[in-house]
């Protein structure tokens, strides 16, 4: 069984920077999609970036040129480092994944927010930004 755990969560002032990593254990083979997703209470979940199996990355418009996605195999770990922080990207911060499914669309199944193809989903890391 798949498990993903979040980490590098935070509290930070506006223009900061975070770190997020997401590591995988019960990983038997490379995915077809790993992406990042954040949800403020009361509105719905949304996809912030994606890499797919190839290495192909995809990013939201709001966070394009501010947060970068990135991947060690060898460590099974993901990685989101979020610069130049706003209010707005107050949210939890949660880690998805699918496997064994290379003809499901990675960017189109995470920017269009269809949360309910993904797979595997770990509890979430709070990302907490003051002006």
């Amino acid at each position: 069984q798949v498990r993903l755990v979040e980490s590098g969560g935070g509290s930070v002032q506006s223009g900061g920077s975070l770190r997020l990593s997401c590591t995988a254990s019960g990983v038997t083979g490379t995915s077809d999609c790993m992406a990042w997703f954040r949800q403020v209470p009361g509105k719905a979940r949304e996809g912030v970036a994606s890499i797919v199996g190839y290495g192909g990355l995809y990013y939201a418009n709001s966070v394009k040129d501010r947060f970068t996605i990135s991947q060690d195999n060898a460590k099974h770990t993901l990685y989101l480092q979020l610069n130049s922080l706003s209010p707005e990207d107050t949210a939890r911060y949660y880690c998805a994944a699918y496997f064994d499914n290379p003809g499901r669309d990675c960017r189109v199944t995470v920017l269009g927010n269809f949360v309910e193809f993904m797979d595997y989903w770990g509890n979430g890391t709070l990302v907490t930004i003051s002006s």
